[in-house]
């Protein structure tokens, strides 16, 4: 199995037991890979939305990190130029509200051959359209996004 990419909702969802979990486990034990924007953006909703304090999410995802289960991944220098080409292609505001931390993931999975583990469905329609593969995980409510 190639590496996945995980979006910042696949670590989201594993920590917060969301309907996404048992599946982003599975992933956790194979081969996967996060970039540092994508891990920020997942600390971000886990400590601001979900209420967990910097000494907590410390020691639910340095577990992960410290075993190897997500690789972490910098982005490389020509990545900015990815990014700018993808959210200038595909960003709508109204229609595909791909951020920046979006075309991250999707520079990171591209550069490294990895298929995008994601349930957004601006960045499950980006994948398709760059030839990428789609790992669909349900979001909140359990829909996944068309693959």
């Amino acid at each position: 199995m190639n590496a996945v990419a995980l979006d910042a909702y696949a670590l989201v969802a594993f920590l917060a037991d969301e309907p996404a979990r048992p599946e982003v486990a599975e992933i956790l034990r194979d081969s996967c890979v996060m970039s540092t924007v994508n891990l920020a953006e997942s600390l971000d909703v886990l400590g601001r939305i979900h209420g967990i304090g910097e000494d907590d999410l410390r020691g639910l995802v340095g577990p992960l990190l410290a075993e190897d289960a997500v690789r972490i991944e910098a982005p490389a220098d020509d990545d900015a130029w990815v990014v700018a080409r993808l959210r200038t292609r595909y960003y709508d505001r109204s229609t595909r509200g791909l951020s920046l931390a979006d075309c991250f993931l999707l520079a990171t999975a591209s550069r490294l051959g990895a298929s995008v583990a994601t349930a957004d469905p601006a960045i499950a329609e980006t994948v398709r359209d760059e030839s990428l593969e789609l790992v669909a995980l349900p979001d909140r409510s359990g829909t996944r996004p068309a693959g």
